[in-house]
């Protein structure tokens, strides 16, 4: 057999490996992907701001004041200067 027809047949049997796995374990695959969704961006937070503020007329002086404005967790955030501040924000 030679080198290139070994090197496709394993990279077959790998990827039919993946997908079989996939397909017998969806609840792990549920569970990562809803684990991804629940976190919240930087951009996911300052826009919960801008909404706060335009209801509100003021700015949040705390993460707890959007958690009724945001979906997913923001417990890693803070509010600094009016702007989010955490995992993926610009340093202010």
């Amino acid at each position: 057999m030679r080198l290139a027809e070994m090197a496709m047949t394993m990279a077959l049997t790998v990827g039919i490996s993946g997908v079989s796995y996939v397909a017998y374990n969806p609840e792990k695959l549920k569970g990562d992907a809803q684990t991804v969704a629940d976190r919240a961006t930087c951009r996911t937070v300052d826009t919960a701001i801008v909404g706060y503020v335009s209801v509100n007329g003021e700015a949040p002086t705390s993460i707890e004041q959007l958690y009724g404005w945001v979906r997913g967790d923001i417990s890693a955030y803070r509010i600094k200067e009016g702007l989010a501040a955490g995992p993926g924000c610009a340093a202010a």
